[in-house]
């Protein structure tokens, strides 16, 4: 696929890490020579040095032909009308949009985006999108991931097994057994940095992270069978006050369950814009990583913090001061791959990759298979699809077994008239069902053949 990002920030140099694993042929669009230096060091990638909204830039980015464009800039402004220009001069069939600014956000204007104005196929707010999942793992104490499919009829979700898990040892196959009632099912296991679909007598250990899929009604019990349950998170306190926090900080304001949230930001400006748009929400204004702010903050009272800054290392070491000062759940956001080496660290801290939240808002538009929605469990630990089957699917009628699906892929539920049905091979695919499809990133391409 032929692939023009404009934007070689933080979000663009993500989307280009993840494209980089497909046979894509990718140029990168930015006004500033160093990013796109960065870029095409560490990726096969074609700089091109420019304003992504002139004709002139977009043709020698090879336009001509393209497939999809990613206007992922900082300017708003620029990436509708590199869209737009897209569009019209050379006919790119995939146009896909970074906003930012909340006036373009408001539904009232979502006419503005159609093929008799600005014709763009898909608006993606990063920011937005990370605060929502980082409201969802608030939501759900003791899951790392938190991923609604089939209309939040189920869930994906991730927990980290540490040694007090009571199913440490325990093999999959038996898992089930042990509460039986429960409609689980595992899906894959990340051990060690590898990740793989876990079978038969494969069993737990210390450390695993266990991706799993579960009805929305038993979500509870089946944490609590992980030995992974915790109370309510009621006392929220937030390190950073970006976007991101603002985001955030709205909604816990919107939920009758939180009881208190704080925002600690440095910028004396910015403090002070909160709290005038914040209406129950305390903002302090001091050093993030300080023990003034953190007594002001009853961090040791706190049910969980979330730290949002854009520099890793300091949200990494938020959630270290945090987790000591008595904070009892701490999520870290991470922006860049660099992070590895320090996470190891952190088991008790939740880490969200702003890369992989970015990811799944566009993988829609990216896989040639008829996907209703779909997410990113990490660079290289794969992706999980919710597929619907309708009267012109070629698979309709056939068994699972018959799909031929490449190895470290798996129909792992389906769900047939609100029923959710956690399948064997030889279960018959019928018209009207939503499959949910996790596959490897090895074997993404031969699913993606599969299911077009």
């Amino acid at each position: 696929m032929k692939i023009i990002v404009c934007g070689a920030g933080r979000i663009g140099k993500n989307i280009v890490s993840y494209l980089s694993y497909g046979n894509n042929d990718i140029s990168v669009i930015d006004t500033d020579q160093q990013k796109l230096d960065e870029v095409a060091k560490e990726w096969d990638v074609l700089p091109i040095l420019g304003n992504a909204a002139h004709p002139e830039i977009l043709e020698k980015a090879g336009a001509e032909g393209a497939d999809m464009i990613l206007a992922l800039t900082n300017s708003d402004e620029v990436n509708m009308i590199a869209c737009q220009v897209a569009d019209y001069l050379f006919h790119i069939r995939k146009k896909i949009a970074r906003i930012d600014a909340e006036a373009y956000q408001n539904p009232i204007w979502c006419d503005l985006y159609n093929p008799n104005h600005i014709n763009i196929d898909l608006i993606i707010f990063p920011d937005m999108a990370i605060a929502e999942e980082i409201y969802g793992i608030i939501k759900v104490p003791g899951a790392s991931t938190v991923m609604p499919l089939g209309d939040k009829k189920i869930y994906m979700l991730s927990i980290k097994c540490n040694e007090s898990c009571p199913l440490i040892k325990t093999s999959i196959e038996h898992i089930g057994l042990a509460a039986p009632e429960i409609k689980l099912a595992p899906v894959s296991v990340v051990r060690n940095g590898k990740n793989f679909i876990p079978t038969g007598e494969f069993c737990l250990e210390a450390g695993d992270e266990l991706f799993f899929l579960v009805a929305e009604e038993d979500i509870e019990e089946a944490l609590h069978s992980f030995g992974t349950d915790h109370p309510s998170n009621e006392k929220v306190v937030i390190f950073g006050g970006n976007q991101i926090s603002l985001y955030l900080a709205q909604k816990l304001e919107e939920d009758d369950n939180i009881i208190s949230c704080k925002i600690i930001e440095e910028d004396r400006r910015r403090a002070a814009y909160l709290a005038r748009v914040l209406e129950h929400t305390s903002v302090v204004c001091g050093e993030l990583l300080s023990d003034i702010m953190l007594e002001e903050a009853d961090v040791e009272e706190t049910d969980v913090t979330i730290s949002t800054t854009l520099r890793d290392k300091d949200n990494l070491l938020a959630s270290l001061i945090a987790k000591k000062n008595g904070a009892h759940t701490t999520i870290s956001l991470v922006n860049s791959n660099s992070y590895n080496t320090l996470v190891s660290n952190l088991n008790d801290s939740i880490i969200v990759d702003s890369a992989s939240v970015t990811i799944s808002e566009i993988l829609k538009e990216l896989r040639k298979a008829k996907i209703s929605k779909a997410y990113s469990l990490g660079q290289g630990y794969g992706e999980v699809w919710e597929i619907n089957i309708n009267e012109t699917s070629m698979i309709t009628d056939k068994k699972i077994v018959e799909l031929d699906l490449p190895e470290n892929s798996k129909v792992c539920a389906i769900i047939r008239n609100d029923e959710i049905i956690f399948p064997e091979i030889y279960e018959r695919i019928l018209e009207g069902d939503r499959l949910i499809v996790y596959c490897s990133s090895k074997a993404i391409k031969k699913v993606e053949k599969i299911f077009s």
